[in-house]
Parts: structure tokens; C-alpha cells; sequence
């Protein structure tokens, strides 16, 4: 089993598009760099991070949550991830993305909080990995 832990997903969506996420209904991606935090704390822990990866090389077709459908998205691509073992940074990662000033997608991957979004953008890849850091410091 793999450690515990939360993460990070640095997704770029090369083309702006809707997308059909699930339960959320369609939503309208534009052009740019999306943040997306997550964590894994049930069985498997950070190996969720492998079958994110496997979607997004289209290698795995199932989608269960709100990254799933856009991870599998034709116009996206996975560019960084970051991994945080043994800590639970998912909520301080998503105030830190909203700090810095990126714009949320409402409702996206925080069914299970009281975040507003666990998904942030579009903007540049250097200011979604500068939040992720200053929560580190």
C-alpha cells in the first residue's frame, strides 16, 4: 500500500472546451494551467495519483470523481504533479490557490468540505506551483 497523503494535479487545458463532469453538469474550461487538490487517505493512499495518471494517458476509462472527466478530456493534459506524503493538505492547498488569486471552479471536488472549489484557474503554472509552495514553507 502506498503512504497516505494529499496532492497536487497541475492540469493544462490547451484549448478551451466544455466538459461534461458528471453530477456538476457542463462546465466551460478556458485556455490555461487548473490546480486541483486532492487527497488520499482510504486504501491505496497516494497510488490514486497512478490511476489520475492512467486517466489522463487514457489508459483508464472509469470516471467516479469531478478530476476524472477532466483529466480524461481530449483538449487537457497532465503537466506537474506534486505529492505531499502523510499530510493532509488538501484544504490548505485550496486557500492557498485562492490567496494567491486564481479563479476557483465552483463546487469542483469539494463535495466532501466546506471549501468553495478544489479546483483553481486558469492561469500560468508558476503561480498554481508558488501557492502549493508557500503552504510547504
Amino acid at each position: 500500500m502506498a503512504d497516505p497523503g494529499s496532492y497536487l494535479l497541475v492540469i493544462e487545458c490547451e484549448q478551451a472546451t466544455d466538459i461534461e463532469v458528471g453530477a456538476l453538469g457542463t462546465r466551460a474550461f478556458d485556455t490555461g494551467h487548473y490546480a486541483y487538490a486532492g487527497s488520499a487517505f482510504g486504501p491505496g493512499g497516494l497510488s490514486r495519483v497512478d490511476r489520475h495518471r492512467r486517466i489522463a494517458a487514457g489508459d483508464h476509462d472509469v470516471r467516479h470523481w469531478h478530476i476524472d472527466y477532466l483529466l480524461g478530456a481530449e483538449a487537457t493534459r497532465l503537466a506537474t504533479v506534486e505529492t505531499f506524503p502523510d499530510r493532509d493538505l488538501e484544504c490548505e492547498l485550496a486557500t492557498a490557490l485562492a490567496e494567491a488569486g486564481c479563479n476557483r471552479v465552483a463546487s469542483f471536488g469539494a463535495s466532501d468540505c466546506d471549501c468553495p472549489s478544489h479546483l483553481w484557474g486558469p492561469t500560468d503554472r508558476s503561480r498554481l506551483l508558488a501557492a502549493a509552495d508557500a503552504v510547504q514553507e
